[in-house]
């Protein structure tokens, strides 16, 4: 994908993966072997768009996969536990009055 095509996915696939109560996922960027120059384009704006982006503050962590995850070219995103609204406490027996 290029920069304009990942930036919509990635948030799409955040919220759904949050929506639906997931705690880590895998986003696999790759390494930049057929951009221009070989170099990782995906990788450094995909940093800054956890870091800073529209779904910063559901994240708790990020960092590079293990080697059989796909190494330098992927990264585990750590979500945060979705917040429910408290419901009332309802005693029904042995309330004190």
């Amino acid at each position: 994908m290029t920069v304009d095509e990942a930036r919509p996915a990635v948030d799409t696939f955040l919220a759904e993966a949050y929506r639906s109560g997931k705690r880590c996922v895998l986003i696999v960027h790759g390494r930049g072997l057929n951009s221009k120059d070989q170099v990782p384009v995906l990788k450094s704006r995909l940093t800054s768009w956890l870091a800073r982006g529209q779904f910063a503050r559901l994240i708790l962590a990020f960092t590079s996969a293990r080697p059989c995850d796909g190494g330098a070219g992927a990264l585990y995103v750590v979500l945060r536990r979705q917040r429910h609204a408290r419901q009332p406490i309802r005693v029904i027996a042995g309330a004190k009055w």
